[in-house]
């Protein structure tokens, strides 16, 4: 989910960082750096108002009306590349929460710190042409269009502060790995139930062109109603589709989920075993019980 980068001292609160791109930069200490908004080319807000204008036409009848409702709130359609300062503005009008600028993933530590005081890192870098269809790191993109409309929706935005404290606490506890399972499940890849059937609310579907259709319509993956402690003994994969959704019926379910006591919690996952990522169990509520058609063709 996260990743720890290499850092030397870089005098006065300041660090020197080289990221997963190989980029060396220089950031504060909680790894936030300036947007640099104003050196963007007019070929990189090009290339975001393309994506921006593929997945909104992908997404429409496919992403939660909460999702849409935050493209629209945000004003995220205005053209090019958003200014986080400008952003930040109508989110913390809205919800409390703020976008900061990252170069790169940052450590644990710092993220839940960032999320727990409702602040959101966001790349500050847009993928090259190049990688428009898929990048292994989290760009401007992904983390924006992805994530920030969600941030919009009151109980989505109070279950990021909860789980935002909640890592503070698993990291002293040793429990970080099943914290990740319950965000890669919910943040990057959830489903819910909605008035007007399935929708995807997941940063990582609704920012990905295959996988927005891949989540809803393919007969491959399975479809699992959620539970946390099933969420949080269940592996997943990152080079990848899922092979396994997990599907609330409302965003009041996943924050009520959050809001309690998860020392037993933690002291039950981490005696149970690590469940397979395609694993459908006989206390499941299944939607889908997947052919897993599409793990068999790429493995």
């Amino acid at each position: 989910m996260l990743l720890k980068m290499d850092m030397t001292g870089a005098g006065a609160g300041k660090k020197h960082i080289m990221t997963a791109l190989g980029r060396e930069v220089e950031v504060n200490a909680d790894y936030t750096v300036d947007q640099g908004w104003e050196s963007y080319t007019a070929e990189e807000h090009d290339r975001w108002d393309r994506l921006f204008a593929r997945q909104v036409a992908l997404l429409e009848g496919r992403a939660a009306p909460a999702f849409m409702s935050g493209l629209e709130k945000l004003k995220l359609s205005d053209g090019g590349i958003p200014d986080f300062r400008a952003l930040s503005e109508r989110l913390k009008a809205l919800t409390g929460w703020t976008v900061v600028a990252v170069p790169d993933l940052v450590p644990e530590d710092v993220f839940f710190d960032h999320l727990a005081n409702r602040r959101f890192p966001a790349g500050n870098f847009i993928r090259p042409e190049r990688q428009l269809d898929y990048l292994e790191e989290p760009d401007v993109f992904h983390d924006v269009f992805g994530h920030v409309p969600m941030l919009a929706h009151p109980n989505f935005a109070n279950y990021m502060e909860a789980y935002g404290k909640g890592g503070q606490r698993a990291a002293n506890l040793g429990v970080l790995d099943h914290l990740a399972r319950l965000y890669w499940y919910t943040v990057e890849f959830g489903l819910v139930n909605t008035d007007e059937g399935l929708r995807i609310y997941g940063a990582g579907i609704v920012s990905s062109k295959g996988e927005s259709v891949f989540a809803l319509e393919s007969p491959s993956p399975n479809r699992v109603h959620f539970d946390l402690e099933r969420v949080m003994t269940t592996d997943y994969r990152i080079d990848d589709y899922q092979q396994t959704y997990f599907v609330i019926d409302g965003f009041r379910e996943l924050l009520a989920a959050t809001l309690q006591d998860f020392g037993p919690v933690y002291e039950r996952v981490k005696a149970a075993p690590t469940l397979a990522i395609d694993a459908v169990l006989e206390t499941d509520k299944v939607y889908t019980h997947g052919t897993q058609e599409h793990a068999a063709r790429v493995a």
